[in-house]
């Protein structure tokens, strides 16, 4: 027995039963004692369908004559039935159609049973479909409400949308298209299988199926689109037990939610949205119409490439509803003329923000408790601000290639992608206008889909005298430039139609224009934009390019942040009471292992280093953190915090967990220096603080989401925190601290912004990472850049590659995009009225911290705090004794106090040496003011005088006023 007859009679058993025992479909038969059986069935089957050829006017005995007398004039173009023997159908038809007794059966039971049983095992459980909600498309909107991006399943790019929302003639028409008797039938039509079977014998060209929209449901939703006999066989069982699992409405709900339409889109909803720009209960008759002639191919029939197709297939649902009675004559023969009008299309490529797209389905998880966002259709109003997104990326690709080409480590890899066939394949279809390369370059979808660089291919590569070679690439904007190459190996790698990256430089004076190639760097990055006074993200960089690594490092990574974390230690000691310019000891020091009574041993005693190996003897608050200084920061744990420098690291810690920065500290000194690693986006959190004197934002991407225009999730505006433990003086004061990082310290690259930024580098150890986190009044950015290390290799930045040289550069045309798409730029904001109650802002020597009579020349405007009586707590010399501080100050040999007084109060260059040359200390009476802008001796308070005091002078109290 042949395959193919094999496959018919299954296909024959599958059909008998399920149109004359509906109730009674088995799953398995014997295959020999289930022979009698499978006789009966198969020959109650082509009773019930002669009875269906019958009502369609089909006399089966001519048809069976034709084919006798000539086979090829039936189904003879029909791939399908090639290799059929028409005399053993014949005889098999006479055999259980006619029941007629044949000498030798063309049938084999045994085999057609085999077949059916292992077809039709393990059915889906149809009963799944009851109450279903496919998967849908939720749509992100920007901080605008503009959309941003979809996200959906593969095939399910959907709205689900009720019946009873989609018009009762665009329900006619799909029924008029695709299942005339939908209404009627228990699943399976058996009139439309005749009516397909004879078109298809009659004319071969397209097939037809005569499915009903019960079995494109089956088949859509439970059994796939393979184009086999076995689902065929299973898409009919499945469809009759869902016509009595299910009503027809939903049924018919289903199959408008889940057919494919063409534009990318499933479901009657979407195909609404994308041809006429307007929802399904806004379609009128002739656009439902257009959309229920889809259903047959969607390419096929598409009205943009096919518009004639269209039309006819248009016309003729029109005129399937006019004989259902759904629509008049007159309105079908109007409507038939021309495709309703459509609305512009044009495929979403979307290249920006996959990362931060991963983080929305993340944080509607963990915050709304959403478990997916594509189990429905939901619309999320995001925190996301489309052009300083992509200036973010633009900024960090730019950046990390620059590092390594500056460092020597850029490696090509070779082209992007080769279009040699899909330049030759235009060539040949293309009758005029622009050069088949530069439409193929436009097309193109090349793998790096998010990176911000213009794509170039290579449309010449020529030799030259001296046996080298020149390449000239074509631009999309239809350019030919001369490609400038690194090195002669690259240029040799090139091919014709190749693409490339490329930055061109534009014709200056009389160099021409020129493309420069780039390089995919192999360093990794990120950079986060967040709203300082909300927490709203508005930019998200989580690498280099979401197709080569999907690991987001603003949310799911941790590296070490270096000096990065100081601020957290300075604001621990500012809040205890030390001023900006406290005088601390920039020389060695070694702790001893934390918890040791007595001698540890050697090897546990931490020794920590400037990042300069040196030291710089004595140096104010504000200077140690403007120049990140290592030992400075180590020395506040010994009285700068808490006397015992267990307990000051046990309150830095606290301060760290109370800012949110860790969950929990790891409790070993080299934490104060950026030991711990950390997240960038909790490292950025924590300057937004800064900024906000005291008040942490909670970073977050999504404002509220809504499903069927319900709001199902609302981000709490009340969300930040006050970091209690310090105060708003506290905070202020670091702030002016972190500017003057910007002015004059690690970050003095950027001093031009001086006015509008602070901010804080962050290197670690052997330039593992670099960190650069800023803030203006408005936003903070923070920028990592380094390897990930993944393989096990530890792999460095290379020696001198800090955060200001490496992460500095990629800020700043954030924080200038920041300014153009977000807030204007303004100069950073003074103290709020809370904290200028507690301030004074007095003129001291920068360098030496002292300070100076008002007026005088070259002075720095300090900010000091104030007690709660106004009283300013003088902690110059609280952690160096005054006779240590003056002993450090350095001679320059210019004669008296008074001249030396001047020099101190003038410049910045030698107030303290490394070596202690011993000087009187000068007298200076610097006027601040009372709560009232009074001098506070005014009030006979002599000891509110402010007076130096020499400590080898032996007349009279030898104390420093506090």
């Amino acid at each position: 027995m042949s395959t193919i007859l094999v496959k018919i009679f299954a296909t024959a058993l599958v059909l008998g039963q399920v149109t004359t025992r509906p109730d009674a479909v088995k799953p398995e038969f014997d295959p020999v004692r289930g022979q009698a059986e499978v006789v009966q069935i198969l020959r109650d089957g082509c009773g019930h369908m002669r009875k269906a050829f019958d009502i369609e006017d089909i006399n089966l005995d001519d048809l069976i004559a034709t084919a006798m007398d000539d086979p090829k004039a039936l189904g003879g173009d029909i791939p399908a039935f090639r290799g059929i023997s028409f005399g053993d159908l014949i005889t098999a038809y006479r055999q259980f159609c006619k029941n007629e007794t044949v000498e030798k059966s063309p049938v084999d039971l045994g085999e057609v049973i085999t077949f059916y049983n292992t077809a039709v095992a393990d059915l889906p459980d149809h009963t799944k479909l009851k109450d279903k909600r496919l998967p849908g498309t939720t749509v992100f909107l920007d901080a605008k409400d503009e959309r941003f991006a979809e996200l959906y399943e593969p095939d399910h790019r959907r709205v689900w949308v009720a019946l009873s929302d989609i018009p009762e003639h665009v329900q006619k028409a799909f029924v008029a298209a695709e299942d005339k008797r939908f209404h009627q039938h228990k699943g399976i039509d058996e009139r439309g299988l005749i009516r397909a079977f004879i078109g298809n014998l009659t004319q071969p060209g397209r097939p037809q199926g005569g499915s009903t929209i019960t079995q494109q449901v089956a088949k859509n939703l439970l059994v796939g689109a393979d184009v086999t006999y076995e689902r065929k066989m299973r898409e009919i069982i499945l469809a009759s037990r869902i016509e009595r699992t299910l009503t027809k409405a939903d049924i018919l709900e289903l199959y408008l939610n889940s057919i494919y339409l063409g534009r990318g889109s499933w479901g009657v909803e979407m195909a609404a949205r994308s041809y006429f720009g307007k929802s399904a209960k806004d379609l009128d008759v002739a656009e439902g119409a257009l959309l229920a002639g889809l259903t047959k191919g969607p390419n096929y029939f598409n009205p943009d490439r096919q518009p004639a197709r269209a039309r006819e297939r248009l016309a003729y649902v029109l005129s399937r509803m006019k004989e259902d009675g759904a629509i008049g004559a007159e309105e079908s023969d109007r409507m038939s003329k021309d495709l309703p009008a459509l609305a512009a299309y044009e495929r979403p490529r979307r290249d920006t923000g996959f990362h931060f797209l991963d983080h929305f389905v993340r944080e509607a998880k963990a915050a709304a408790g959403i478990e997916t966002l594509t189990a429905s259709s939901y619309v999320v109003h995001s925190t996301v601000n489309p052009d300083l997104q992509r200036a973010a990326e633009t900024a960090l690709q730019d950046g990390l290639a620059r590092y390594e080409l500056n460092t020597g480590r850029s490696k090509f890899q070779g082209a992007e992608a080769n279009l040699s066939e899909a330049v030759q394949r235009i060539a040949a279809e293309q009758k005029a206008g622009d050069p088949p390369w530069r439409t193929a370059l436009k097309g193109a979808r090349l793998p790096l889909y998010d990176v911000h660089w213009p794509p170039a291919i290579v449309t010449e590569k020529a030799r030259v005298r001296g046996g080298g070679e020149t390449i000239r690439v074509g631009m999309s904007d239809g350019r030919v430039l001369p490609l400038v190459v690194p090195n002669a190996a690259i240029r040799r790698n090139l091919n014709l139609h190749d693409v490339v990256y490329v930055r061109v430089a534009e014709a200056k004076g009389k160099t021409p224009a020129r493309a420069e190639l780039r390089i995919r760097p192999t360093v990794q990055g990120a950079a986060l934009v967040l709203e300082n006074r909300t927490g709203r993200i508005l930019a998200m960089a989580g690498g280099f390019s979401y197709p080569l690594s999907q690991l987001n490092r603003t949310t799911q990574a941790q590296r070490q942040p270096g000096s990065a974390i100081k601020p957290l230690v300075y604001l621990a000691a500012l809040r205890k009471g030390l001023q900006p310019n406290t005088l601390v000891l920039d020389t060695p020091i070694t702790l001893p292992p934390i918890g040791t009574v007595g001698y540890g041993r050697e090897q546990d005693y931490w020794t920590p280093k400037n990042y300069d190996s040196g030291a710089s003897g004595i140096v104010t608050l504000r200077r140690a953190l403007e120049n990140s200084k290592n030992l400075v920061t180590v020395r506040l744990l010994e009285g700068g915090i808490e006397t015992d420098p267990e307990q000051s690291l046990d309150r830095i810690c606290e301060l760290g967990q109370e800012a949110q920065i860790y969950k929990e500290c790891v409790r070993y000194y080299p934490f104060v220096l950026g030991a711990q690693p950390v997240r960038l986006i909790d490292l950025a959190a924590f300057y937004a603080a800064i900024a906000n004197e005291g008040v942490r934002p909670s970073p977050h991407a999504i404002d509220s989401i809504d499903q069927g225009g319900r709001t199902v999730y609302q981000h709490a505006p009340t969300s930040a925190v006050w970091v209690g433990s310090a105060d708003r003086v506290a905070f202020y004061q670091l702030k002016t601290m972190l500017q003057g990082v910007v002015q004059r310290g690690t970050a003095h690259g950027i001093k031009h912004l001086a006015p509008f930024v602070a901010g804080k580098t962050g290197t670690t150890d052997n330039e593992n990472d670099a960190w650069f986190v800023g803030f203006t009044n408005d936003v903070t950015v923070a920028v990592w850049v380094g390897y990930d290390n993944a393989d096990g290799k530890r792999r460095t930045l290379g020696n001198g590659q800090t955060g200001a040289k490496v992460a500095l550069p990629i800020f700043e045309p954030i924080i200038q995009a920041a300014w153009t798409y977000h807030a204007p730029k303004t100069a950073l904001a003074p103290p709020s009225p809370e904290a200028q109650r507690q301030i004074a802002a007095l003129p001291i020597n920068l360098a030496t911290g002292d300070r100076l009579p008002e007026g005088a020349r070259g002075g720095f405007v300090e900010t000091f705090r104030l007690d709660r009586f106004g009283d300013l707590q003088d902690t110059q010399y609280r952690l160096v004794p005054q006779e240590e501080a003056y002993a450090y100050r350095g001679y320059d040999g210019r004669g008296d106090g008074e001249t030396f007084g001047a020099w101190w109060g003038e410049s910045d260059n030698r107030p303290f040496t490394r070596y202690p040359y011993w000087r009187d200390s000068p007298r200076v009476e610097a006027p601040w003011r009372g709560l009232f802008g009074e001098p506070r001796w005014w009030s006979g308070d002599e000891r509110a005088r402010p007076r130096r005091i020499d400590p080898d002078y032996f007349w009279g109290n030898r104390h420093s006023v506090q």
